[in-house]
């Protein structure tokens, strides 16, 4: 097989929730655990850190990894979904998996795949433990694929969890309330191992504390503990200052306002670990993981500028708590006028999500590239029934270059709503 005939495998001949949506979910751990008992366990052999939540599970697991590097060790990191390509989702210090690796790893297991019939991120993620295990790592950030109770990922045993924040997303797999929802994000609380929890609603922080109680687990909350002091945005726009009660000041590579609630649960996070002796209290280590988590890491597209005159910024926001932030930073923004190429997948809240979005903007609405879009006739008429002005393009690539066409040199030009959205715009370059 060659590593485009092995991805088409994945993607295409198993269950695959990112491309099927719903029917391709597959619940419960037994298919898991099966492949686990194949590969001989291979998270065991080195420490591991879960992570899960609605908004800011990838930057904080992330640049969680950043630190870690920048404590010495080699650090294994698993996120999902990728931009790009398959490999950014398996990474040891910021370099993706050898694509060698995923050809063998398939060749060699696919007869136990499709006997058991492992869907696409049960074998990705079998793929990454037995990696990072081969490979030697000596820690690894596993991000959690959706929810956390039934995750693939949830046959880990971490040293620390992480929960970042719960709001209604999946509703038709995880729950209809955030009550529920955090019980499943919950799931990942294991027995007498440390837990940090971001930000949490009264509802959620009830189911929280229960599940702690019951398994005899230390938690921590990130937003009452004042570890940052003061933030705000850099003149250049291209970072953000921090002042911290223990680990100094610093500026952070990441922007976008939401990128300071993140930060809280990371340096909370990073305390943990402190305690637990697994990193030090070096603060420049923290500082310098924060400064350049994009190059240590691979991290993009969170608030990412990508062009000048025009600006260009792209962001994979796509749902409402993330729009809560992201519609106000766009609102806040000052100077040209406002263009914001759009579109979603149909299983999110999209109405919700078009609430939110700058009404004095000019749209170009379009459709990703996934079986799972939203299409671009019915994103456009929402919008238009909710104020938003703009026409519709078949396309990203069409949608940005019209875009691009519009806008004066001091304009924005944003581009998101979706994972998807934004992997077709950085497939085409700016």
């Amino acid at each position: 097989m060659t590593y485009q005939e092995t991805c088409d495998y994945m993607f295409c001949q198993t269950a695959n929730f990112e491309h099927q949506g719903n029917m391709g979910y597959k619940p419960g751990l037994d298919s898991m655990l099966r492949l686990d008992d194949l590969y001989g366990h291979p998270h065991r052999s080195y420490r591991c850190i879960h992570v899960t939540g609605t908004n800011g599970k990838g930057s904080v697991s992330h640049t969680l990894a950043a630190v870690l590097q920048k404590c010495g060790y080699k650090v294994g990191l698993y996120t999902s979904p990728h931009l790009l390509d398959f490999s950014e989702r398996i990474r040891i210090d910021g370099r993706p998996i050898d694509k060698d690796y995923v050809v063998r790893f398939v060749e060699e297991g696919r007869k136990h795949f499709d006997a058991i019939g492992s869907t696409f991120f049960e074998i990705a993620t079998a793929m990454a433990l037995k990696y990072f295990s081969d490979e030697h790592v000596d820690i690894a950030v596993i991000e959690v694929g959706l929810g956390g109770r039934l995750d693939s990922t949830n046959i880990i045993r971490p040293v620390l969890s992480v929960i970042t924040n719960v709001s209604l997303e999946h509703t038709q797999i995880l729950g209809n309330t955030v009550g529920e929802i955090a019980f499943e994000k919950g799931g990942i609380i294991k027995d007498h191992t440390p837990v940090v929890i971001g930000e949490a609603s009264a509802e959620a922080r009830t189911v929280f504390e229960s599940l702690a109680r019951e398994r005899h687990a230390p938690i921590r909350f990130a937003d009452e503990e004042q570890e940052v002091t003061a933030a705000a945005t850099t003149p250049d726009g291209c970072a953000i200052s921090y002042e911290t009660a223990h680990w100094g000041a610093f500026k952070g590579q990441l922007t976008g306002d939401y990128q300071i609630r993140n930060t809280r649960t990371i340096l909370c996070a990073v305390d943990e670990l402190a305690h637990q002796g697994i990193v030090s209290r070096q603060t420049a280590c923290v500082g310098e993981a924060f400064a350049s988590v994009g190059s240590l890491t691979g991290l993009m597209a969170r608030w990412q500028k990508v062009a000048d005159a025009p600006t260009v910024i792209c962001d994979i926001g796509h749902n409402t708590a993330a729009w809560q932030n992201l519609g106000r930073q766009l609102q806040a923004l000052k100077g040209g006028c406002l263009h914001i190429v759009f579109g979603m997948v149909g299983d999110k809240d999209y109405n919700s999500v078009l609430a939110l979005a700058p009404k004095t903007a000019t749209y170009y609405f379009t459709q990703p590239s996934t079986h799972r879009a939203l299409p671009v006739a019915k994103l456009t008429e929402a919008a238009r029934r909710l104020g938003l002005a703009g026409q519709s393009y078949s396309t990203v690539s069409e949608a940005f270059e019209a875009a691009k066409k519009a806008a004066a040199k001091s304009d924005f030009i944003f581009v998101g709503g979706s994972n998807y959205v934004v992997a077709d715009f950085m497939k085409i370059g700016v």
